[in-house]
């Protein structure tokens, strides 16, 4: 006899498919939901949250069971996202256009679903265009995949995405696959789950979406994970239907988390949540961590209009290849507009705040002026990072000192009378001094007098602010920066 508590504490498989790019991973997808998804709710689905459930009948069995689908990025640059979309999932989908082939990022999808060690199926795909499979699947051997009758045990289908040919055979085969692991969870466990997606909604605030893993998750628990947490106000299925709880392998949006989690995070329900969110920690250890530890170094505060665009510039940055005296920190990673906390945390760690499709607020516009912040804002991500390695060209040339201009008060003739605020190493009274504008180099002046709070100084350090009277015939400006070498 069948323990009916097994059953109970079943769980449906979670899927992802990987696959070079224009092999029809999203046509597949989108057959799968409208063929699988019962008419009324395929009609209400007003946006994607980033996974779905379906309702499949096994044809052997006549059982119909629930499989959920990830719909993860299919461009290049985002590898990361993908390889973290097989780590979530259960089962795989290798797909392959037949009349394509093996391509890299095919390649690509095969280590991913290597290293995660998870089943996966390969499913060719346009065989309505290309019906003899043998070429490609002699490809896919050649690449390390064993599959059924190529010498190994990895099952495979042709299936068109066009015409629905093989599909229910490929759902069938995923089912069987994630039945010889033998997927259940624990329903006493506390409720956990995996970050898929993460958004501000002008209107809802922070939404959330996550595939639950273990436990469950019900409005009103209290949530908590390494960058966020919050309280539950509500969930909603792949749908957008309101729900009061879901259980392992259910795609939900949530929304009541204080901050945004980062894609790839888990979160886990705890009883209750500290007065501080580890978030808030995190950002109070940075600011004792910071700028200090190195004169030629350079934080940054990034910002986003989704999670996936700040995962992309993210990893963007951090791939620049930088001089090696040239200490790179990102100390605050987080999605929406630029806002005056945003402005008040970067003038707190002396950082540069980087906003890729996104752009600051009312109060924080007169902020970044107010305080002679620097916000390179751009819709587009190789701009941002052109900016940056001008900065860094700078940065690596400095010997001993940069001093940034606050304010010009007087202009007579060669002289000038300015404010400033060393903001690396030293600066030196009767030096001279590089003028760089915008990362380009526009000039040098010489430091006829200097003075800090109104006494005269042999040189004012880093974090202080000072007046100067310079010789320089020409424009200075608010936010040039002086170099000392």
């Amino acid at each position: 006899m069948i323990n009916s508590s097994i059953n109970e504490n079943k769980r449906s498989p979670v899927v992802v498919v990987l696959g070079h790019v224009d092999h029809g991973k999203t046509s597949l997808l989108d057959y799968i939901r409208k063929a699988n998804v019962a008419k009324g709710e395929a009609g209400g689905i007003t946006q994607s949250i980033g996974a779905y459930e379906i309702d499949h009948k096994v044809k052997e069995t006549g059982q119909t069971r629930k499989i959920t689908f990830i719909d993860t990025p299919g461009h290049e640059a985002f590898s990361k996202m993908r390889g973290r979309g097989a780590k979530v999932a259960d089962v795989a989908i290798l797909l392959v256009a037949a009349d394509d082939g093996v391509q890299n990022q095919t390649k690509e999808a095969i280590k991913i679903i290597q290293d995660a060690k998870i089943p996966y199926v390969v499913a060719i795909n346009k065989i309505d265009k290309q019906p003899d499979l043998s070429a490609v699947k002699n490809q896919l051997t050649s690449a390390g995949v064993l599959m059924e009758g190529y010498g190994g045990d990895v099952a495979n289908v042709g299936v068109s995405a066009k015409t629905g040919e093989g599909v229910e055979e490929l759902l069938d085969l995923l089912l069987l696959s994630a039945d010889i692991e033998d997927m259940s969870f624990d329903p006493k466990n506390p409720g956990s789950a995996f970050v898929l997606e993460s958004h501000m909604d002008p209107k809802r605030g922070n939404i959330v979406t996550v595939i639950i893993k273990d436990g469950e998750l019900k409005v009103g628990d209290f949530v908590d994970s390494a960058s966020a947490s919050g309280k539950i106000k509500s969930l909603e299925d792949f749908i957008g239907k309101k729900i009061v709880s879901a259980r392992p392998s259910t795609p939900v949006a949530i929304s009541g988390f204080t901050d945004l989690p980062k894609i790839g995070d888990m979160i886990s329900v705890v009883p209750k949540l500290d007065k501080i969110s580890k978030t808030q920690k995190n950002n109070l250890n940075s600011i004792k961590r910071v700028v200090k530890a190195d004169e030629k170094s350079l934080t940054l505060v990034l910002k986003a209009d989704v999670s996936g665009s700040l995962e992309a510039l993210s990893e963007s940055i951090k791939a620049l290849k930088l001089p090696k005296e040239i200490n790179l920190k990102i100390v605050a990673e987080s999605v929406g507009a630029i806002t005056d906390g945003d402005v008040q945390f970067a003038i707190s760690t002396g950082s540069k705040i980087i906003g890729f499709k996104t752009y600051p607020t009312k109060q924080a516009e007169n902020l970044i002026r107010d305080h002679k912040v620097e916000c390179i804002t751009s819709e587009i991500i190789y701009e941002i990072l052109e900016k940056l390695e001008n900065i860094y060209k700078v940065l690596s040339d400095v010997k001993k000192g940069i001093l940034e201009i606050l304010a010009v008060f007087i202009v007579k003739g060669k002289e000038q009378v300015i404010g400033g605020k060393v903001i690396m190493g030293e600066i030196v009274n009767n030096s001279t001094l590089e003028i760089v504008r915008d990362g380009a180099r526009v000039g040098e002046l010489k430091i006829i007098n200097l003075q800090q709070g109104k006494r005269d100084a042999s040189k004012v350090v880093e974090g202080m602010e000072c007046g100067m009277l310079v010789s320089y015939v020409g424009e200075l400006k608010a936010r040039d920066q002086l170099l000392l070498r």
